[in-house]
């Protein structure tokens, strides 16, 4: 029974870094521009796709893989350039409206670009099963885990030790001040959509040689790191961790105990419930004028 216990448990928490990485990607980019990037999901699907391409391509994966990140990273900053950047004076509404419009654009292009099928990626480190008091894992969850842990690792010492971190903090707290002080929010604003694009592309290339990917991968995605980012609360880093790793836990215990088939939906369930009953998340949504 307790090793029943720890491969839901470790199921869970390996679902739950992914929705971490996205979520994070969410506070990033709703701290910098107080709006919801609704094509955050993409970026994983983008990240994966990449990597899959480069591969069958002929380069090996330890090259493959950085590149799919840095591919998503520069589409990350040419989405906010050519769609955010042009209605950044814009209500809340509009720029809803145009994320969820980049992410349809994102993924007819990976139609045209790629294909409708689904992809398998090599695993980082074999496919040999792990035996831990009892579960079974495969290495690749390992990946997950560590890279998820050094993802948010670095992304502490950037945002706390780095000028510009400290500068994109800044801009995050009062936008006024900082372009006052001389910091160029506009760039601030380029470089947190390329970190988020980083975050995302960086679960979907961890997560592809687990659950494979295609060009919808990032819908349902998308929703269940937005449902991690509400249940942690909206902008806080710290929330975003929390909230993804315990959605994770309540679908890895929930379709161990009582059915796959209601998996997914209990990230909505998540959503709905933290709007009726916490509006700020676990650690409190980050307030702002345009929420």
């Amino acid at each position: 029974m307790a090793g029943q216990w720890l491969q839901f448990v470790a199921g869970g928490l390996t679902a739950g870094a992914i929705y971490a990485l996205v979520a994070l990607g969410f506070s990033i980019v709703y701290n910098a521009s107080h709006a919801i990037n609704f094509s955050q999901g993409e970026f994983v699907m983008i990240g994966g796709m990449s990597a899959v391409w480069l591969v069958a391509a002929g380069l090996p994966l330890a090259i493959a893989v950085p590149l799919a990140v840095i591919i998503a990273m520069l589409v990350g900053a040419l989405v906010e350039r050519l769609a955010i950047e042009p209605a950044r004076n814009a209500d809340v509404v509009t720029l809803i409206i145009i994320t969820i419009g980049v992410a349809l654009l994102l993924r007819g292009l990976a139609q045209v670009l790629w294909d409708k099928r689904i992809h398998a990626l090599p695993a980082f480190s074999g496919t040999e099963p792990i035996s831990v008091l009892g579960a079974t894992l495969v290495p690749q969850c390992l990946w997950v885990l560590g890279g998820t842990a050094v993802a948010v690792l670095v992304l502490g010492w950037f945002f706390d030790r780095t000028l510009f971190g400290k500068a994109m903090r800044a801009s995050a707290h009062n936008p006024l001040a900082a372009r006052l002080m001389g910091i160029d929010t506009r760039i601030v604003m380029r470089v947190s959509f390329a970190l988020a694009a980083m975050l995302g592309a960086l679960g979907g290339v961890l997560t592809a040689p687990i659950t494979l990917t295609s060009y919808d991968i990032g819908v349902m995605l998308g929703l269940k790191g937005f449902a991690a980012a509400m249940l942690g609360g909206l902008g806080s880093f710290g929330g975003a961790i929390i909230g993804g790793l315990l959605l994770g836990l309540f679908e890895g215990l929930g379709a161990g105990f009582v059915s796959s088939a209601y998996k997914d939906a209990l990230a909505f369930v998540v959503i709905l419930a933290v709007l009726f009953l916490m509006p700020g998340g676990l650690l409190g949504a980050r307030r702002s004028d345009r929420v």
